[in-house]
């Protein structure tokens, strides 16, 4: 799922570290022209207008997305901005004073003056801290780009690229199609794949998003963009290019310095992956206080039955690629990796992309008994009531997980992945979804898991994940109550 480049709320939060920082500074600044060298947040009245001007800074920076293409803007273009900005915030907090009747109390000259200060504070920040970020020319940021490209254009279109980084992307690299480069560089950046190689590194290694840059009479590699299309990834076209591209949804953003035709599967603004993130940070916080509560009785039950760690740890597969560690409490035996592969055999998803079994004696206090008849323990027991997935509310709060996406899949899962298949990494992975809440049971199609989680993602909205979370409770508290 795309996320909007250049909206501020999540994009920009040194800005908007900075303009809280203008604001108070202007605060003090102007009570002291007024009042003298006094705290002004010893005086009631004062203090409150100091914390409902961080409020309304924030919801005029949120609504009126005052960050949004900050470092593409020149020097007059930021002071018309920073200027709006700040009669914005001014007419907040006046609406404020009218509110509560506070007008009276409230010095006008402290007011007015607070907004000129505040101004002048606010525009050189601005200008200051783009300049120091546009002084870096290396890609430090959480998102990964590469570079698809031709010998002829590449050198060019690396260096226009990391002059003007803006999205402050990772470079993954650069693909070559016209020439095998590999293991060379472009302009400090490695050549990383050729025309035969780039879907492998994009289904196999941490990649974002790409963007493809071309001359304009340069044949353009539709099938290759096809190929893209399918694993998710977020792709971006140069409108140098002349030849149409189709996708699925696109819109038109620049990237360095370039203007691109981006295609994706689905894209979500600023506003949206905010309250998302808003709903997994709540989500995770009362997560974890339920996971340590659970720990205290489910812990010695697991020692008792298999002594070691209670916590299981695996590195998995997470979005775009990118590899993180996940936590769940241990319900399988010591052993239970190096068994699995004598157990393959009864997988129940036959194309061997999903591990499922009937029952599963890697589990702790599962057995055969001598008559046939299967016995079961603790480790059934926190799988079929999904206590073992609590600790994972730690890879939610960590970032790495979202309380509703895809289920990341293992390494060894993740290098069977076809292009398609890989379209399902295009989002944050999640302790549920839609399949899990389809029956997860009784899925035993890889295929359908990808057409669901698919779905899932071209369709999603905050809706669709409080409606995922819901059925999760219940289907949760159904499981429950059956036993």
């Amino acid at each position: 799922m795309y996320r909007k480049s250049t909206n501020g709320w999540l994009k920009h939060g040194d800005f908007i570290l900075l303009d809280l920082i203008c604001l108070q500074i202007a605060f003090v600044l102007s009570y002291i022209l007024r009042h003298g060298t006094q705290n002004p947040y010893a005086n009631e009245s004062y203090r409150d207008m100091a914390v409902f001007l961080a409020v309304a800074d924030l919801l005029v920076i949120f609504f009126f997305e005052s960050f949004k293409g900050v470092l593409r803007r020149g020097l007059y273009q930021e002071f018309a901005t920073s200027v709006k900005h700040v009669i914005l915030v001014e007419l907040v907090a006046a609406g404020y004073l009218f509110a509560i009747h506070g007008g009276s109390a409230y010095s006008r000259i402290s007011f007015f003056s607070m907004g000129l200060i505040y101004g002048i504070l606010t525009y050189l920040a601005r200008c200051l801290w783009k300049y120091r970020l546009q002084q870096s020319t290396k890609g430090v940021g959480k998102r990964s780009l590469l570079i698809i490209t031709n010998e002829h254009t590449g050198p060019s279109a690396v260096r226009r690229l990391k002059k003007n980084n803006y999205e402050r992307f990772t470079f993954a690299g650069v693909a070559v199609l016209d020439k095998n480069l590999c293991g060379t560089y472009m302009e400090g950046v490695p050549v990383v794949a050729d025309a035969e190689t780039v879907t492998d590194f994009v289904c196999r290694e941490w990649v974002d998003e790409v963007i493809l840059v071309f001359r304009q009479n340069a044949a353009f590699p539709r099938e290759l963009a096809k190929k893209l299309a399918e694993t998710g990834v977020t792709i971006h076209v140069s409108l140098d290019l002349s030849t149409e591209f189709l996708g699925n949804k696109q819109i038109l953003e620049k990237i360095g310095d370039y203007t691109v035709l981006t295609s994706t599967l689905n894209y979500a603004t600023a506003r949206q992956l905010f309250f998302k993130r808003c709903m997994d940070i709540a989500g995770g916080i009362v997560g974890c206080i339920l996971t340590g509560i659970i720990f205290l009785f489910v812990a010695p039950a697991i020692y008792i039955k298999s002594p070691g760690p209670i916590f299981f740890t695996q590195v998995r597969v997470g979005k775009n690629g990118k590899k993180f560690r996940i936590y769940k409490f241990r319900s399988m035996y010591m052993d239970a990796e190096e068994r699995k592969k004598e157990l393959m055999a009864q997988n129940r998803s036959k194309d061997g992309m999903m591990f499922k079994l009937d029952f599963d004696p890697r589990i702790i206090g599962n057995e055969i008994l001598p008559d046939g008849t299967h016995k079961t323990g603790i480790g059934n027991f926190i799988r079929s009531t999904s206590l073992d997935e609590f600790p994972q509310f730690f890879n939610v709060l960590k970032g790495d997980m979202s309380l509703v996406g895809t289920r990341p899949p293992t390494l060894d899962e993740w290098e069977k992945y076809e292009l398609h298949h890989r379209a399902r990494l295009a989002i944050k992975p999640g302790i549920t979804g839609m399949w899990q809440t389809s029956g997860r049971s009784n899925i035993t199609d890889f295929e359908d898991v990808v057409r669901l989680d698919t779905e899932y993602i071209t369709n999603w909205s905050m809706g669709l994940d409080i409606k995922i979370l819901f059925k999760t409770v219940l289907a949760v508290l159904k499981r429950d109550g059956s036993m």
